[in-house]
């Protein structure tokens, strides 16, 4: 069975939301650990509408940076 190969490099910012692609977004979390590695990654789907995936841990300074890079949506 082939390996699967990993991308380990992740470009981004706390508290900054990033485009991945046409449609979706990424939040990274502040609680990098063995399990989350940077962070809980919260990904947004969608324009206008969304849907959040994973809104992440309870940090005040994240959902304040999901809900003001969502205002207008």
């Amino acid at each position: 069975m082939p390996e699967i190969p990993l991308i380990r490099e992740h470009d981004f910012q706390y508290g900054q939301i990033e485009v991945l692609a046409p449609g979706i977004r990424r939040l990274t979390a502040r609680n990098p650990s063995a399990f989350t590695y940077y962070g809980t990654g919260t990904y947004i789907i969608g324009t206008g509408t969304v849907a959040v995936i994973d809104p992440g841990p309870d940090d005040p300074a994240h959902l304040n940076a999901l809900i003001t890079g969502l205002e207008g949506e």
